[in-house]
């Protein structure tokens, strides 16, 4: 359990003692008295000590080794203990109990009675019956001196009268204190006012021509030229869609076709075959890699392939051979066809065979996007919901800026496919049809525009527009250099009176007199001052408890 250890000073006498004892938080109070204090050679304040730890519940412990205040503490009943490690003990020698001094007497609390001062007396005599008579007249001489002491009157009618009336002293300065307390609230903390301003004002139409800037650093108010900005937000609407197309990605089959034509003999001429001119055979078709050209010069059958064939000749003409490489026109297998003589359609006026096989063409199917796919996706899109993109578009603009009504749009983007048409689609991976829907609409600062309308309504020094009722942009036209309107509204102009001047014309004046100051202002039709309680009859000069509401009536026409 813990305990508290006080240490008693040469100057406590018993009062400070106990006090301190009362004023313990803990169950076990340890006391350790100095060298010399005569407090603890006196078994009335001994007593005194262990009636105080009686009545505050709360176990006393001397820590001494001094035998006489060991043997007071024997007759009293104190645990003593010589220091703060070893456990305490009461004493139980049988030890008589040595006199007090007259000055030891002194030192007694003031608190304590009569009564418990006889009592005290009382036991001592006891004790000491079989004492001598001339010690019981030194005892009752102390006596005397201690009833004097602890309970009787000090000659100082002030202190007797205050010592015999304690509870109405406390209890009267209790009232005191609480009475100045109020009276500091009442006169310096909780006065305060509020002030009701009745303004009257005047309403006035308004309509001029403004153009419009998007560019921040090009607007300028008193040139009628505003900064516009425009807000907007994106829609996207999308669906997934199953692809049906094929593609061989495989390799193209390649090889060589002979070609040959024929020439009127002894006559010059020639025929070209262009890169990329097909050759066809049961429905395949073949392109020419690079071009190949088949002349003769018309010097007799020495060029000619068949000048051996003299019926060729006369039939056909000269006859002049080329080589041609060609390539499949697209991958796959099928194009690795053997060599044919014959069923070769060509370019006009030439003849082709092939005496090799093609080869080297594969086949490597994959899934693609066909347009016919992405047409049918189209119809899946859902439509474009115009109010409720429009309503989400102004939710997000601040009641600083204004709307331009006329100026808004809504674009849906043509739909597009991914991957596109004639794309490959990727194994595990559905293609998207995707269209994104931009809304959009312009806007103004509100304060700019009041900045406009308070520059060309060109007010007096002692005037100020108190509202502007619902401006709006009439004709909102897009032009060359940027964009034009016309700004239509009404706006309300009165007396210039701000709750900041209000509070600097009645602070610290009487109520009476801020009210005829208000009512002098030009515009101010009505004026009430409330005070926050019937005894203040001034506004406080702290701005902080002024309270200003100004009510507007607009002048009807």
């Amino acid at each position: 359990m813990n305990k508290d250890v006080i240490y008693v000073e040469p100057e406590d006498d018993i009062t400070d003692i106990i006090s301190k004892i009362e004023g313990s938080k803990e169950k076990i109070v340890a006391l350790v008295p100095p060298k010399k204090a005569g407090v603890f050679r006196s078994v009335v304040n001994i007593k005194l000590i262990a009636k105080a730890g009686t009545s505050h519940d709360k176990t006393i412990v001397l820590v001494t080794t001094d035998p006489s205040v060991i043997k007071l503490a024997s007759a009293t009943k104190i645990p003593v203990t010589k220091d703060l490690q070893t456990p305490p003990a009461v004493p139980t020698a049988d030890i008589e109990v040595e006199e007090t001094s007259e000055e030891e007497v002194v030192e007694e609390p003031e608190e304590e009675t009569v009564e418990e001062a006889e009592s005290e007396e009382e036991v001592e005599e006891d004790e000491d019956d079989e004492e001598e008579k001339p010690k019981k007249e030194k005892k009752a001489g102390k006596k005397e001196k201690k009833l004097k002491k602890i309970g009787g009157k000090t000659g100082n009618p002030a202190i007797d009268w205050i010592k015999s009336h304690k509870k109405i002293v406390i209890f009267g300065g209790i009232a005191f204190l609480v009475l100045l307390i109020f009276l500091i609230w009442a006169f310096a903390i909780a006065p305060s006012v509020t002030a009701n301003i009745e303004i009257q004002t005047e309403s006035k139409n308004f309509a001029e021509n403004v153009s419009f800037t998007t560019k921040p650093e090009e607007e300028k108010v008193g040139e009628s030229k505003l900064y516009l900005q425009e807000k907007k937000i994106e829609t996207v609407q999308e669906v997934k869609f199953e692809a049906t197309g094929q593609k061989n990605k495989g390799e193209k089959a390649t090889g060589n076709i002979e070609i040959y034509a024929y020439f009127p003999l002894n006559v010059k001429a020639s025929t070209q075959v262009s890169e990329g001119a097909t050759f066809t055979i049961s429905g395949l078709t073949f392109q020419a890699v690079k071009s190949e050209v088949l002349s003769y010069s018309g010097n007799g059958k020495s060029e000619c392939a068949n000048k051996d064939d003299s019926n060729s000749l006369v039939d056909y003409g000269c006859r002049i051979n080329g080589t041609v490489a060609v390539i499949a026109s697209e991958p796959g297998s099928k194009y690795n066809i053997a060599a044919s003589s014959t069923g070769w359609d060509t370019v006009a006026r030439v003849f082709a065979y092939s005496t090799e096989a093609m080869a080297g063409g594969t086949d490597d199917v994959v899934t693609v996007v066909e347009q016919s796919d992405i047409e049918k996706a189209k119809e899946q899109l859902e439509s474009t919901d115009e109010s409720e993109n429009k309503k989400k578009l102004y939710d997000g603009i601040g009641e600083d800026l204004l709307i331009i009504e006329s100026s808004f749009k809504q674009e849906t983007a043509k739909a597009e496919a991914t991957p596109a048409a004639g794309e490959e689609v990727k194994e595990g991976e559905a293609p998207v049809l995707k269209a994104v829907t931009t809304t959009s609409v312009y806007v103004i600062e509100k304060s700019k525009i009041e900045e406009f309308i308070t520059e060309k309504a060109k007010l007096n020094d002692n005037q100020k527009i108190y509202e502007i009722n619902d401006p709006f942009i009439e004709n909102f036209l897009t032009t060359d250099s940027g964009f034009t309107g016309r700004l239509k509204t009404s706006y309300s102009v009165g007396p210039k009176v701000t709750d900041s001047e209000i509070v600097d014309i009645i602070k610290g004046k009487g109520i009476g007199d801020a009210v005829h100051e208000l009512k002098n202002i030009n515009g101010v039709i009505d004026v009430e001052i409330t005070p926050s309680y019937p005894w203040v009859n001034a506004v406080p000069d702290d701005s902080n408890r002024i309270t200003v509401y100004i009510d507007i009536k607009n002048k009807e026409k």
